[in-house]
């Protein structure tokens, strides 16, 4: 006779080891790319990006700050095993805002692919990694 393991029924399914280090590499380069390339220049320069941002794309310094805060907060969030999908999930809305803003502030609608491509990315992300959210919300109920 068998029988039958609960816990099974209600675990998500998680990566198999290849497909979780892929996932990790791909977390780790997103993750650098926001904290070094998006992020970081705009909490190290910002008054540079905004004196050479296109006049119908001009938004206020701390709103800039701001978002160089968050795209930071995120990439780290993404290599912290336990924050990855909640930093995935809030990349994801940060993307789709900034493809908004491409195409309908900037008016370069165009521009807007590559930040919708990275929400994709991002809500891939989350949902493979999202049993660290229960396990999270688990933790912090005790």
């Amino acid at each position: 006779m068998t029988t039958a393991n609960l816990s099974d029924d209600i675990t998500p399914d998680r990566p198999g080891k290849i497909g979780n280090r892929a996932l990790w590499t791909l977390q780790i380069l997103l993750g650098l790319f926001f904290i070094i390339a998006s992020g970081g220049p705009k909490l190290v320069m910002p008054n540079a990006l905004t004196d050479n941002a296109p006049e119908n794309l001009t938004i206020p310094l701390a709103l800039l700050v701001f978002i160089g805060v968050a795209e930071v907060a995120g990439g780290v969030g993404l290599m912290v095993p336990r924050l990855s999908a909640l930093a995935a999930a809030g990349l994801s809305v940060l993307t789709v805002l900034a493809a908004g803003t491409q195409a309908f502030v900037a008016d370069k609608p165009l521009m807007g692919i590559f930040p919708l491509v990275l929400a994709a990315i991002f809500a891939w992300i989350t949902y493979q990694r999202r049993a660290t959210i229960t396990d999270l919300r688990n933790s912090l109920s005790r």
